[in-house]
Order: structure tokens, then C-alpha cells, then sequence
């Protein structure tokens, strides 16, 4: 059954786009990240205008997001402190962000600025997190003892003002770190349509050091509030939301993301991550090929987009 969007001005398949949002809020939940830099790309596979898709699959984000943290608050893993300081650079970011984007929009580069982001940001990630992860893999195939990284933060961490106590990450450090992860979270949902997970993750555990079992929960509250915002302000300011495309992703988010957060119990760290790197690196490389490779680049600006 095909449905018309108004704002992005094509006709795609409404339950596909129902499945579609499902598909990416149960890798949601399952990774902990808001699950945007898969989105976005797919819904430009699928003939969306970048900046339509970039601004729209946002709320997908949130429904996804907050339905997953409704799962791991009941685990009690989630530190709301932590995620309020983060949020609030997110939603200083959104906003630095959102202009950013309109001004590229202004010159006609967003869709431009949007595919190589994608291809630097989440290529270097990508690799980093599957070399690290097939390493731990093989040691533990292999017999040999995981190397375990030394625990010890950063000096930095204790050198700035503004402490604050967290006490379910286990922490006493500056407020200005989180603060600024959130910024650049906030900034990057703007740009990108993500929630920036698959940066904050890692930064929570290997920059922050937090305790391993709040870090997904915390990463997703974060992303809510980030996010959020971004989707208000995108709306307002740059009109891109296509209410319609929203409407569909978020229904068929919220029922996946659940089934997401269980299932993440039941398979091994290092092998999640593993496969978190993988679509990170494959979703790089296709923006990547889409930009440099194909003779029809679909993201040229469509017309009336920039």
C-alpha cells in the first residue's frame, strides 16, 4: 500500500516503512544508540531527499530511544544525573546545529556535507570498534586471557571545575566532559539525523569510565532529550519533518526497540559489538560508494532542498 509524503514528495510503500522503523528500533535497543546513521541512509536508498530523511527519521529516534530506556530503567540501569548533564549540551548542540545545517542548506551543500559525514565519521569508528572487538573474540576463542585496558581516568578529569558526584556510574569528576559529549551528540543529531551513540558509548566507557552496565541505558536518555530537540527545532526552522514519514517509522520503533533491550542480555559483549561495528563500517562504505562510485549520486539536492 502505497502513501504519499507531502513534505519529502513521493509515494513509498507505508508498511515497509512500518517494518523498517521496527527493524532499526530493535537494533536500537540492542546496541544502545538511537539508531538514526542506519536510518537515514536506508530512507535515502528509498528515494527520500537527504535533508527530508536527515530532519524526519528524528522522532523515529525518540520513540525508539525512549521505549528502550523504559526497558533499562527497570534494570535500573540507567543514570539519569549523567544523562541530564549530557542533554543539556545536546540541546545547546541541536541548536548550534540545526543553524549549521540551515546554512549549509542556504548554499545547497547540506545534502553534500550530510554523505561525507556519514562516510568519515562512521568508516573511522566503524574499524576501530571491529578491531578492537575481533580481537577480544579471537583471545577468547583462542584460550588467552583478555587483556584488561588499565582503569585508571584521566588526570584531566580531576584537573576542571564544576565537579559532580554520579553516584550509579560510579563517578566524582567534572561536569564539563559530559557536557561537552553532549554538545558534539547535539551537533551531530543536527547534521546527521543520529543520536550520536555510536560515539557516546564508547567515550562513556573508555574517556569517562563509567560502569559498563549504565552506559547503554544512559546513552539512550541522552539521546531522547538530543533529539528531541533537534526534531522541534529542524521543523521550525528549516521545515524538513515529514510528518507522515515520522508518524510511520515512530509506530513500528517503539515495538522493536523493546524486543531490542531484551534480547541484548542474551548475547556476549564483545560479540555485540562486533556486529555494531560491522553495520557502522558497512553503512560508512556505502556512503562512501554513493558519493565516489555510482554515476547517479542520490544525493544531489532534489529540487526545491537546498
Amino acid at each position: 500500500m502505497d502513501i504519499y509524503l507531502p513534505i519529502a514528495e513521493v509515494s513509498v510503500n507505508a508498511p515497509l516503512l512500518v517494518l523498517l522503523g521496527a527493524a532499526v528500533g530493535f537494533i536500537s535497543g540492542l546496541f544502545g544508540i538511537g539508531g538514526g546513521f542506519l536510518m537515514a541512509p536506508i530512507l535515502v536508498f528509498l528515494g527520500i531527499p537527504p535533508a527530508v530523511a536527515v530532519s524526519s527519521q528524528a522522532s523515529h529516534v525518540v520513540a525508539s530511544s525512549t521505549s528502550s530506556v523504559m526497558a533499562y530503567s527497570r534494570q535500573k540501569a540507567v543514570d539519569y544525573r549523567m544523562g541530564g548533564v549530557m542533554a543539556v549540551g545536546g540541546a545547546l548542540g541541536a541548536f548550534v546545529g540545526v543553524e549549521l545545517f540551515r546554512w549549509m542548506r542556504l548554499l545547497g551543500q547540506a545534502d553534500l556535507v550530510v554523505a561525507v559525514s556519514y562516510l568519515l565519521f562512521l568508516g573511522v569508528i566503524g574499524a576501530l570498534m571491529l578491531r578492537e572487538s575481533l580481537t577480544a573474540i579471537l583471545r577468547r576463542r583462542s584460550g588467552l586471557p583478555q587483556a584488561r585496558p588499565a582503569r585508571r581516568r584521566p588526570m584531566w578529569l580531576y584537573g576542571l571545575p564544576w565537579r559532580m558526584r554520579f553516584p550509579r556510574s560510579g563517578l566524582y569528576v567534572s561536569a564539563i566532559p559530559p557536557l561537552g559529549l553532549g554538545v558534539f551528540a547535539g551537533i551531530l543529531s543536527a547534521i546527521m539525523g543520529v543520536g550520536g551513540g555510536f560515539i557516546l558509548v564508547p567515550a562513556m566507557l573508555y574517556v569517562l569510565r563509567m560502569r559498563a552496565a549504565v552506559v547503554v541505558g544512559t546513552s539512550l536518555f541522552q539521546i531522547i532529550v538530543t533529539t528531541a530537540a533537534t526534531t522541534i527545532l529542524q521543523a521550525g526552522r528549516n521545515q524538513t519533518v515529514d510528518v507522515v514519514l515520522s508518524g510511520l517509522l515512530l509506530f513500528g520503533g517503539v515495538v522493536g526497540a523493546q524486543y531490542g533491550a531484551r534480547a541484548s542480555t542474551r548475547i556476549r559483549a564483545d560479540e555485540l559489538r562486533a556486529i555494531l561495528a560491522l553495520i557502522v563500517l558497512m553503512v560508512g562504505v556505502y556512503m562512501g560508494l554513493t558519493l565516489f562510485v555510482r554515476p547517479e549520486n542520490p544525493f544531489a539536492l532534489a529540487p526545491g532542498a537546498g
